[in-house]
């Protein structure tokens, strides 16, 4: 008697049935966030110039970085509580309120206060969808998911910039904001009858986050009040010590210090989100006004970054035998070196392609160095306290960037009328990747059990 062997089960994969619709839905929402992202850089110069807003010009990038820490914290606390769905909807529906009223906006003041509502549902989202891949996958497909979310944020940077300029040219600038509405409605509708299955542990006696919700708070109104309050410098001043202030209660202890360790590492992260994320928001502003380039032209030096990243992302993942003190040390090297360029090229105007060359080489630093900051931070944490490392660090790479920015449109107005302010803004990006490269030295950390 014979009998037929039984082929083996298939393995589930993250596109297996339970989870094809979590999956397609939370890489839908990431590529749209990631989109808007680099879509906006691409057409801001036009929105500024259109709505008469170049004053505001940096604070419509440092709004939703402000933001979107506020929503983080509210978002974790609610999803603790209450589990995702509710805190899923809501992050999407702000989110969708946000752009809809930077589509509609007829002045730069508007479309700030949209940016704002953009950011606090984007940065709920993140933690959103981080917690369902917790409570969805099971431990041995979170890698491939947490691979699947780096994957969507370099997608965006291959076809973003050209698309945004595209959608502006052929039908207006307001419609990258608008148009994008639809598609955040479809991608929350694949995911709602997810959240609807998902049970969690309910928390008996919940700790209370309030005080950090409202530090939270204070960061934002106050790292926006930076270039808010241009014409007023002292409150201007003032309002910068109350970021740098809350940042000693939102992140560990000696972390504004540059203290060795984990402190250091968390410096190192917000640092190069400070000095990069100044330099990219201006990219494509500068390429236009000082060389004559169209938002499409331009828009390739975006596309070329993200491509660098991620290839500067595999090379750090590749390369084990180096530390992750000595990545962050080397990546930060590099991204000094490029910024630097770029403060060079912009102040004597070279050919252009080599402020481009330059960025780009900045955002192979990025690349390199930015990804081991999570790995070394991980490194030095333990049950007890790697969810507030963390957040620590989401929040530092947040106001970090909203507060370079704030800074960098500060100096930006005051430089107008006296000097070139393309040229002050990326000397003064520069002058923050030389701390970034001092604290990235002092991040060796001993691994906890």
């Amino acid at each position: 008697m014979s009998t037929t062997p039984s082929s083996p089960a298939r393995e589930e994969t993250i596109f297996s049935g339970p989870y094809i619709t979590t999956t397609v839905g939370a890489f839908a929402m990431i590529v749209l966030v990631a989109f808007e992202s680099m879509a906006v850089t691409t057409v801001m110069p036009e929105v500024a110039r259109v709505l008469d807003g170049q004053a505001l010009y940096a604070t419509a990038f440092a709004a939703p970085f402000a933001s979107g820490v506020v929503g983080m914290v509210i978002a974790g606390m609610w999803s603790d509580r209450r589990g995702p769905g509710a805190p899923l909807v809501t992050a999407f529906v702000v989110f969708s309120i946000g752009l809809a009223i930077c589509a509609l906006s007829n002045s730069m003041e508007v479309l700030v206060a949209g940016r704002i509502l953009q950011g606090l549902g984007g940065g709920a989202s993140t933690v959103v969808l981080y917690v369902l891949v917790g409570l969805i996958y099971p431990a041995r497909l979170q890698p491939p998911v947490f691979a699947l979310f780096a994957a969507a944020w370099v997608l965006p940077a291959l076809f973003g910039p050209y698309l945004a300029a595209l959608i502006a040219d052929a039908f207006s600038w307001r419609w990258v904001f608008g148009g994008t509405v639809f598609v955040v409605a479809a991608a929350v509708a694949m995911l709602i009858p997810v959240v609807r299955r998902t049970e969690m542990e309910p928390v008996a006696d919940p700790e209370p986050a309030t005080g950090r919700l409202a530090w939270a708070v204070v960061a934002a109104v106050a790292v926006l009040g930076v270039e808010l309050l241009a014409d007023q410098p002292v409150l201007a001043v003032a309002a910068a010590a109350v970021t740098i202030g809350t940042l000693s209660q939102l992140l560990p202890g000696g972390s504004l210090l540059l203290r060795r360790g984990l402190p250091a590492v968390i410096a190192t992260r917000g640092l190069l989100a400070a000095s990069f994320f100044t330099a990219e928001a201006y990219i494509v502003y500068v390429l236009q006004e000082k060389w004559g380039m169209t938002a499409a032209a331009a828009g390739i030096a975006l596309t070329c970054v993200g491509i660098v990243w991620a290839l500067g992302s595999q090379a750090q993942a590749r390369t084990k035998n180096v530390s992750d003190s000595a990545a962050m040390t080397i990546g930060s090297l590099v991204v000094l070196g490029g910024l630097t360029c770029i403060a060079v090229a912009v102040w004597l105007e070279p050919p252009s392609w080599v402020a481009i060359a330059m960025y780009v080489l900045a955002g192979a630093g990025m690349g390199y160095g930015y990804p081991r900051t999570g790995v070394a931070m991980l490194a030095a944490s333990n049950d007890s306290d790697r969810g507030f490392n963390s957040s620590a660090l989401s929040i530092a790479d947040s106001l970090g960037a909203a507060l370079g920015l704030s800074l960098a449109g500060l100096l930006f107005a005051a430089s107008e009328s006296g000097t070139d302010p393309f040229g002050v803004v990326y000397t003064f990006a520069a002058v923050v990747s030389v701390l970034t490269v001092l604290a990235a030295t002092r991040t060796k950390v001993a691994a906890t059990a």
